[in-house]
């Protein structure tokens, strides 16, 4: 099959890695293949929040052979998301940069809150139309997700810290399901979900889904024990803990329906589910077919789309701030067509889809240069580059926002700041460009370009401004702006000349 037409979601979960191969046809995505892997990088955690050598090998070698499978796809084609353990982990750098290049495609690792909104988008688009307020819970290794919403809009998004995996470590340590350890495992998760009482209680949803993971498996077992088919009830949870009990340990357990990898961490995953029974007043919980990697699928074609979530997101997070909309509409025609020269001037060459990415994420952080005036006007570039590190942003990466929030951080002062970005050539052009832009519309005003050329030579880390003489003197101030410019960048690797015609 051409893999021009298929596009790649793979999930790195705290417990299994997945990856789900789909396919477009007539505005419907259909499943090609589908891999899951056991590969409990939550298990890997040390004390001090580190990964194992033997978990990120295990990641490493899983990835290798996800790899050979998508060899071929584009980088438009696949995206690959991390989640909690990742989010945890104090060395997850050292993981990652192995990992991408393995994997052959860049991996995200992705906010509690942006994984909840890509496991509603993966549920709500297969299930029925229909008009019910839907609570969606996913139970995965080291996290629970949980979303309000209706049809395929999610409303309310959550993220908690607790989960199969790392639940079981922590209250069977030693392997054993016993009453106690059940009692305190319940208690711990529901101290740790207590607010989501106010915020997914039962008067604000109709149906109750269980998306992927902790929920799918006991659906699988109490479906091969005769309970209704793909629903998980009160007396079904119950039932199983029963079994847990009687067979005291994983190597003990005979039921049909859980497989061999499901045995050590299902015990942590059935009191997390039982404590949320009991919290949210729930009597039956659906299993749903969606889960993170569809989401993440759904999301992939929509970014080709002009309705890319992240556009909107940020239009939302600009007006929340109150940055003034013109001027940072000026900034931004004025940076992308800076860029776009400097890109052309260079010798490699871009891809379209390539160049339209960093243009966008350009025009982002135009849009939020100056958020942070509405916190104050000194050193508001450094406020708005904290809100953007520390905020969820619905379908941005960590990586993403992090950033975003340099560029935001870098359009004005010195740049000292900014070392680790600088050995990227593209951030570089941007950071220009957006610098550039910003003191050519200093005066708020449409700026005169006419007399104005920028060529940029990546290999040699040198990027020059060529000004007509006749524009410097009808623009002294921005000419005396742009002079001074090149000192901000000689403490740095490039050297940005201004060479007056």
């Amino acid at each position: 099959m051409q893999t021009h037409s298929l596009y790649a979601a793979i999930d790195l979960g705290s417990n299994s890695f997945r990856l789900e191969i789909g396919q477009m046809d007539a505005g419907q995505l259909r499943r090609v293949e589908y891999i899951k892997e056991t590969v409990r990088q939550g298990n890997g955690l040390d004390s001090e929040r580190n990964l194992s050598e033997d978990a990120m090998a295990r990641g490493w070698e899983c990835l290798a052979r996800f790899g050979e499978r998508i060899a071929g796809f584009e980088p438009h084609q696949v995206r690959a998301v991390a989640t909690q353990t990742l989010r945890e982990a104090r060395n997850r750098e050292v993981f990652l940069a192995k990992a991408k290049e393995i994997l052959g495609f860049p991996i995200e690792v992705i906010a509690g809150r942006e994984e909840a909104r890509l496991i509603y988008l993966g549920v709500s688009h297969l299930l029925p139309q229909s008009d019910e307020r839907r609570l969606v819970v996913d139970i995965g290794g080291r996290s629970t997700e949980m979303i309000l919403g209706q049809h395929e809009t999610a409303n309310t998004l959550e993220s908690y810290r607790v989960g199969s995996v790392g639940w079981s470590m922590k209250y069977f340590p030693d392997g054993l399901w016993t009453p106690q350890a059940f009692k305190a495992a319940e208690i711990g998760a529901l101290a740790v979900l207590d607010e989501a009482h106010i915020l997914f209680n039962r008067q604000h949803w109709d149906t109750c889904y269980g998306s992927s993971g902790t929920v799918g498996a006991v659906s699988d077992v109490l479906t091969q024990a005769g309970w209704p088919e793909g629903r998980v009830t009160r007396d079904g949870l119950n039932w199983l803990k029963e079994r847990l009990l009687k067979a005291q340990k994983p190597d003990n357990l005979r039921l049909d329906g859980v497989k061999e990898e499901r045995k050590p961490v299902i015990g942590g995953g059935l009191a997390v589910l039982q404590a949320l029974f009991d919290l949210l007043q729930i009597d039956e919980m659906h299993a749903a077919q969606g889960a993170l990697r569809h989401g993440a699928l759904f999301d992939l074609i929509d970014r080709e789309s002009p309705q890319d979530v992240r556009s909107s997101m940020v239009s939302w997070l600009a007006q929340r701030f109150g940055t003034d909309e013109q001027q940072a509409e000026r900034v931004s025609r004025t940076a992308q067509g800076l860029l776009q020269a400097m890109i052309a001037s260079g010798k490699s060459d871009v891809s379209q889809s390539e160049r339209q990415r960093h243009l966008q994420k350009l025009h982002w952080a135009c849009q939020l240069h100056e958020s942070g005036m509405r916190i104050s006007h000194s050193d508001y570039h450094k406020h708005g580059a904290y809100i953007l590190d520390n905020t969820d942003l619905p379908g941005f990466t960590l990586d993403e926002l992090h950033r975003l929030s340099q560029l935001v951080l870098g359009h004005r002062g010195k740049l000292r700041k900014l070392d680790a970005e600088l050995q990227n050539t593209r951030f570089v052009q941007q950071l220009m460009a957006l610098r550039l832009a910003v003191i050519l519309c200093h005066a708020r005003r449409e700026p005169d370009l006419s007399g104005l050329h920028v060529q940029c030579d990546a290999d040699r880390r040198v990027a020059t401004l060529y000004m007509e003489s006749d524009w410097a003197e009808l623009w002294p101030q921005s000419a005396h702006l742009l002079r001074e410019e090149k000192n901000a960048w000689q403490k740095t690797d490039w050297i940005f000349q201004v060479t007056v015609n």
